[in-house]
Order: C-alpha cells, then structure tokens, then sequence
C-alpha cells in the first residue's frame, strides 16, 4: 500500500513538472480513497503480500501484474463513466492512471528481486568458490541455472553455456553466453572452469560419454540432472545435480525392454526367480513385478539379501504379490516341494556362484551349483509342466579358461540338450560383467579409492564387455519372451572395456589425481583368468533377431542322453572331492576349455602329450 500511495504522488508530479496546480492536488486528494480501496481490494484478493519474497518466482510476478492491470482497468472505467466528476471534468486523468500503475508494477517488482539478490549475497558472502559451464542451453539449461542461483548453498555461478544448436552459439541466455562445443578446449585451458553440468536428459550415449571423458581428461568436474520425471514436484532442486556414473562412459545406449512382449508372456501368472537376493536376480524381481506378473516366488539361500529384499518388496507395495522361498537349487526335494506348491509357468534361473578366482580354488561346489542346480531346477521344470525355463549365463562360458566358466557351459549344454526332448521352452541368455553388481570391480575399486588407494588390477591389457544391472535384467526377459526354446541369446555390448581406464576414469571422477592423490598397482591375473572376453564361440555364427540389440548364436546340438549321463557322472564325482578329476571330466565335456593361469593348466599339457 505504501507504494502505491508512493506511486500515485510521484505519477501526479512527474505529469505536472513537479509543481502541479492547486486544483489538481485537490483533485488528487479527493481520489486518493478511491485508489487505495482499490488497490487495498486487489492485493488482498490477489494475495499479492503473501508470498516470500526471497523466494520470488515468475508467479509473484504474473500475479501482481493481474492485480495491477484489474485496478487500472477499474479506473479507466470510472473515469469513462463519469460516475464521479470535478466541475464537470475528468475526476482523474488518463495520464495518472497509466503513470501511477507503471511505477506501482515496476517498484514492486524490483522491490522483491533487490530483496532476492540481497538476502542470497547477505547469506552467503563471497560463496561463489566453483564456475560452471551448463552443456545445454535449452529450457532445462535455463532451468538448471536458476535452480543453483536459487538454492541458497550453491558455491557454484554459472559463468557460460554450451550448446550444439549453431542458431544459439554466440547469443546470451539469461545474461550468459552461448558457444559451440569446439570452445571446450579453449575453455578448459583457460583455468575458469571447474565444472560441467551436462542440462540435455536425452544426451545421446556415445556423444554423452566422448563429453564426458573430454571433461575428466582436463581435470574438470563434471556432473548432470536426472530425467525431468525425477524432478521433485515438476521442480528441479540444485541437491538433485549429481555426479556422473561410472556406466555413463561406456558411450553404449541403455538397452530397452520390449515392454508389451514381456507383458504379455508374464501377466497374472506365477513366475519363479532363483538366485532372486543378487544383483541380477533382485532386478528380475523388481522388473517382472512392474510388467504385472501375478505372483513372482523369489528363491535364494542367502538369508540377509533376501530378508532386505523383502522388506523394499513390501514397501514399495507389492506385499500380496510375492512369496518368499528360502532353499538350495540343489536340495531336489526341497524344490519339488516348491514346485508342487507354487506351479510357476515361468522359471528365471539365476542361481549360481560366479566368483571366477573362487570357483577355481573349490570346483566342487562350482559342479554342484552350476551343474546339478541346473539340472534339478531344469528337471524340475518339465515336471511341473513350466512354460519357458531361461537359464541366466555368462560370456566366460565361452571358450571357457576357468572352472566357474566350464560348469556354465556345461549348464548351457544341459539345457539346450533338455529342450530337445521337453515340451517346456528351455532358453539361455549370455552377458558381460555387470557394473555395480556384487563382486564387480567397481564396488571394490570405490571401497580402495575411499580408503585412499592403492586400486588394484590384475593386469594394464585386460578388458571385459560391461552393462548395467536393469540392462542384463531387461535382456533375461526379453529373451523369455522372444524365445521359441532351445535359443543361445548373447547381448550386442559393443566395445569391451579396458579395467585400467575404468579405475584412471574413477579416480577422476573422485576429484583425485592418479600419481598425486592415489596409485594403481598391478597384481597379475588371477587364477583361471584371461586378459580378452567372449561373447560368442569362434564356432558359432550369429542370427538376427527382432531387438537391434540381441543376437541369437547358432550353436552346436547335442544329445539329451548323452549329456544327461556325462552330467550325472559329473556330479556323482562330488563325494569324492577330487578336485583334479571333476576338472579333467569337465574338460572332457567342454573340449574348449583351457585353463589360463591356473593349477590345472597340467591337464591340458597331459592332454596334449
């Protein structure tokens, strides 16, 4: 109100040249009740005052200009009406009313923004300690600007923004310069940055992963804002730009599910996961829940993962459409008992150890797991009448050089012999390392960076194909669904991975520098390792199929009987213990294998001799 009294004397000063005549400062006065009920009317309705004024938005604005423009528009209209006049004249002239909201409009604007800035800077003296550029200048690069203005312990200003679009380059953007990408290098070198905050959710993989590494190798800081889904209320928060994922630079696009397929096959029906507390297996879960399957019974031995399984289950509201079974893949009674009870349509085998340096010190337990654990639960499946049974495997099953990756091949064996002879549908899906899964190297390499180094790797030539947990989960099930039995399905990863540039791209996404803050040490491969991956058998060729990222490899056939007694010697050789002569019997079913950096390297040059 005090503005507006403010706004209306200097608008009656500013007309008349400061020295307005007596009988318009009457004039003035006796109209001056009118406009303050006016106005007192329009801020009270409109609510003008009621918003913090620190936190003032392009709402506030809109709305006192609403309020404003209503006001002027009621006196325009007295004043066309005559509904009060001076001797017979204008009660106010045209001139007042326009001068009187224009100065109202602007000092109430500029009233809350000087209040804005002055509480931000009173807040935080001299806050600013890191310059960003924003790669995208778009509206939700704009947005990501405000949202580090407004947060109150951003130490972070915004200097420039970096923008594909050659109709943007060389133009501002709420006071900000744009350039082209190609003023990276010239940037970065200028010591001015210290940060990247890629602004652009649909950034393409391969473009977003060369960005990023371009930034790392400069020592800048990079980061992003999560999908426009994630943003709290529709608003993006500057505690939401986060720091980049390891997965991000593997420069391949995220794999997607053939939903509908998916859906189709497993709705309102009962599907079972064994092996469901790990990595993979949780994610089958969580995955098979979302595409509407009516009762998924989730299997494992591990009693911690799988009650902190449950308890996300039930809070996130599935309660009713899941049980939980705790057993062994290879107690066979225990898994009938199950399969009696529970009747799945649908089994997801991920049960399995996996741990390649382990399995090559205890093969035993690897023949009894991944061998007769198949076995059973595949048996199993026939029995019960079970619709698609899909074997999760690994590529180290391929031209196999350890003992974890020979009693996968001989599971596949199995499995894709078994399909020959059963009305169930028997599938096997392939994959990579999976990043942030239980055992991988990125969990340990972050666990070695905390405590300050050394990370080790085993060797500065090794690589492996890599994805992401949701992505070999959306492959199991895509697979199930597009399988028509007896299938090898491998996943397209494109490029493998070197480990060594893995852990230098880790350390600086640490904010550390390798040599300064933390070293790399080499520990030679580990037992039954090798320095390349396979995703396919030299012998194997290829097919297409309908998903641009999955390939179904033309294998061998085998014959059930024959690889059913072989597995069943195999097995039978558990009691004995010897560790030796189940390794040389899984040779003898898996004649690629050969052992790499491992005890049973004599074997082969036996073999040879």
């Amino acid at each position: 109100m005090a503005i507006c009294f403010m706004a209306y004397v200097i608008a009656y000063l500013v007309r008349f040249e400061f020295a307005p005549p007596v009988p318009e400062i009457e004039l003035a006065k006796a109209f001056l009740p009118v406009l303050l009920s006016v106005r007192l009317a329009g801020i009270l309705l409109g609510k003008t005052y009621a918003g913090i004024i620190r936190f003032t938005s392009s709402q506030d604005t809109l709305r006192i200009f609403l309020v404003l423009t209503t006001g002027s528009v009621v006196f325009a209209a007295l004043n066309a009406g005559r509904f009060w006049t001076l001797d017979g004249k204008f009660f106010i002239p045209y001139s007042i009313i326009v001068l009187e909201y224009l100065i109202a409009l602007f000092s109430m604007i500029v009233l809350r923004i000087a209040v804005k800035v002055l509480y931000v800077e009173l807040k935080n003296p001299g806050k600013v300690s890191k310059r960003a550029i924003i790669y995208g200048a778009g509206e939700s690069g704009l947005i990501t600007k405000q949202a580090i203005e407004r947060d109150p312990r951003s130490n972070t200003e915004v200097i420039a923004f970096i923008d594909d679009n050659p109709h943007k380059q060389g133009k501002t953007l709420d006071g900000k310069s744009i350039f082209s990408r190609h003023k990276l290098d010239e940037l970065y070198a200028s010591g001015k940055v210290d940060e990247v905050i890629i602004a652009i959710p649909s950034l393409d993989a391969k473009m977003k992963a060369d960005f990023i590494a371009k930034a790392l190798k400069a020592g800048v800081h990079i980061s992003n804002i999560p999908p426009i889904n994630q943003w709290i209320g529709g608003q993006l928060s500057a505690k939401q730009i986060r720091e980049i994922r390891i997965e991000e630079l593997l420069g391949r696009e995220t794999i997607e599910l053939e939903s509908a397929a998916v859906v189709n096959q497993v709705k309102d029906k009962t599907v079972l996961v064994t092996g469901a507390a790990g990595s993979i297996g949780s994610e089958l879960v969580r995955q098979l829940l979302a595409c509407k399957a009516g009762k998924v019974i989730i299997l494992d031995q591990a009693e911690t993962p799988i009650f902190l399984l449950e308890n996300e289950l039930h809070a996130l509201g599935y309660g009713q459409r899941f049980e939980v079974v705790m057993g062994d893949v290879c107690n066979a009674e225990r898994m009938r008992r199950m399969m009696s009870h529970f009747k799945p349509s649908i089994v997801y085998h991920a049960a399995a150890y996996k741990h390649v340096p382990l399995m090559e010190h205890n093969p035993s337990v690897a023949v009894l797991t991944n061998v007769h654990g198949t076995r059973v639960m595949a048996d199993l499946a026939e029995e019960f009448e079970v619709q698609t049974f899909v074997l999760i495997s690994t590529d180290k099953a391929v031209n196999p050089t350890n003992v974890m990756g020979a009693t996968k091949r001989v599971a596949e064996m199995y499995v894709q012999s078994k399909d020959r002879v059963s009305k169930t549908d028997y599938v096997t899906t392939r994959f990579g390392n999976v990043l942030g899964s239980n055992g991988s190297v990125i969990p340990t390499f972050k666990a070695q960076i905390e405590q300050g180094g050394p990370i080790t790797v085993t060797h500065p030539e090794v690589t492996r194909f890599f994805m992401t947990i949701p992505e070999a989960s959306r492959l199991v099930l895509e697979a199930g669904a597009m399988s028509s039995g007896g299938e090898i399905f491998a996943f397209d990863m494109g490029e493998s991975v070197k480990v060594l540039d893995l852990a230098k791209n880790m350390i600086r996404l640490s904010g550390l520098e390798l040599g300064r803050d933390i070293e790399i040490n080499f520990t030679g491969l580990r037992p039954g390792e090798k320095l390349y991956e396979e995703v396919l058998n030299s012998a194997e060729d290829t097919m297409a199929t309908h998903h641009p990222k999955i390939v179904k490899a033309r294998v061998r056939e085998y014959d059930y009987a024959d690889i059913s007694s072989r597995v069943g010697e195999l097995v039978a050789m558990f009691d004995t213990q010897n560790n030796v002569e189940m390794v040389r019997a899984l040779k003898s079913l898996v004649p690629e294998y050969v052992s790499r950096n491992s005890e049973y390297e004599k074997l082969d040059q036996n073999d040879v001799g």
